[in-house]
């Protein structure tokens, strides 16, 4: 068994070792392609933010409709190979788009395709790779496994942006996504030099039928659990849409380069990499209070950061504002992994997932159309205040729902955790 303490606790175990390595080379590529898509998608239709709307919610579209089968999936099959296969398809798209920007023939509808193609393998991969985190560590380094995943998360979005402006300048967009193709290979080796005999599997749930409403029965359930649920729901469709605001930042309000757009991505990663950090720190299941404090200091900071003067100013802003959104998503993504059967994980984490990702095709096209109508500002003013907003609500909610259990139960109310 690995040792408890200490940050880099999940280290010590030598497949989780081998997936992190080849998550950070894989990742700086990703977020290198982030960048060069978004500029890309803005090249192609003038500066465009409802375009780059649409291409956003093309790639998130297909976690609403299967992330939740994709959590059946996970609950059902051999969760490494599953990520094998995705993590290869991922990787092809990137290489598609790489070849037809470098031959020139890159036209809107072909960015707008292969977002859909990349979203269909993220929506099966997400809730696998999620769940595969118990796996590689056991029950008791969930916790520090989400913080340090989302340490090597943000510091590849460290990485990544200030490569990407730089390489966009220096030979185009379209070295960009070969290089993110190539990135794959960290990950699949990674993934093939481990050992799945010391892997801490779940007990694989045979295939039956229902099994998706049975998760969905399982977590209504439990009211603490939805509360979770809905706030990362409203935070991360209007709060945690940073590749649509940034851009809509640097370039529309202080008219900027790729530079200025890796700048403000840049120090937003410093941030989360310092959040993620406190997330590593971290033992055992995370208290509701933490994620509910997070969230608020969150939804506050952004709408700061959207009501700065300078693109300075902005970018000081959004390095506490970084910390908030990672405090908050680990938080909340340990306490979810943390409260459910392991028969229950990989559904409970597809529905977690839909509710975290899945709301980007509502909340994406809704923000650019605010940017386009009400300029560069609004997305990230409006996406700030209505997460303090979901604080609000669900705290009320949470807590009145609470109390009438435990009047119904003829018990103290338990509340101590809000």
């Amino acid at each position: 068994m690995p040792g408890q303490g200490g940050m880099f606790a999940s280290l010590r175990v030598r497949n989780y070792r081998y997936y992190a390595t080849g998550q950070v080379v894989s990742l700086v590529g990703t977020w290198m392609q982030r960048i060069a898509q978004d500029w890309l998608v803005l090249d192609l239709s003038h500066n465009s933010p409802v375009a780059l709307g649409v291409a956003s919610a093309l790639q998130f579209t297909p976690t609403l409709l299967l992330s939740l089968w994709g959590g059946v999936l996970a609950d059902r099959y051999d969760k490494r190979r599953m990520l094998l296969m995705t993590q290869t398809g991922m990787g092809l798209c990137a290489l598609s788009l790489g070849l037809l920007d470098l031959t020139h023939l890159a036209q809107l509808w072909h960015v707008y395709l292969l977002c859909l193609l990349l979203g269909t393998f993220s929506s099966i991969d997400v809730p696998a790779r999620q769940a595969f985190a118990s796996e590689l560590v056991g029950p008791a380094q969930v916790g520090n496994a989400v913080g340090l995943n989302s340490m090597t998360f943000n510091a590849a979005r460290i990485v990544g942006p200030s490569v990407a402006g730089l390489l966009i300048t220096a030979v185009g967009t379209g070295w960009v996504f070969v290089l993110n193709a190539a990135s794959f290979l960290g990950v699949l080796i990674g993934m093939l030099a481990m050992d799945p005999k010391k892997l801490f599997r779940a007990k694989r749930v045979p295939r039956a039928p229902g099994q998706l409403l049975e998760g969905l029965r399982y977590v209504r359930e439990q009211p603490v659990l939805i509360g979770v649920l809905a706030l990362v729901f409203v935070v991360s469709t209007l709060g945690i849409n940073f590749y649509l605001t940034l851009p809509l930042l640097a370039r529309n309000v202080f008219h900027g380069g790729p530079e200025s757009y890796g700048l403000l991505t840049t120090v937003l990663a410093v941030g989360s990499l310092l959040g993620a950090s406190l997330g590593a720190r971290r033992s055992g299941r995370p208290r509701l209070r933490l994620v509910i404090g997070a969230a608020l200091a969150f939804g506050v900071l952004e709408t700061v950061a959207g009501l700065m003067p300078s693109i300075l100013l902005t970018a000081v802003v959004l390095v506490p504002t970084g910390v908030a959104a990672l405090v908050f998503t680990t938080a909340a993504n340990a306490s979810v992994q943390l409260s459910v059967s392991p028969t229950m994980r990989g559904r409970v984490m597809g529905l977690y997932m839909l509710v975290f990702l899945g709301g980007t095709p509502l909340g994406a096209p809704l923000l650019g159309l605010l940017g386009e109508k009400l300029g560069g500002r609004a997305p990230t003013v409006v996406g700030g205040a209505a997460s303090v907003l979901a604080v609000i609500v669900v705290m009320l909610v949470l807590r009145r729902t609470l109390r009438r259990r435990a009047r119904a139960a003829d018990v103290s109310p338990a509340t101590a955790a809000i």
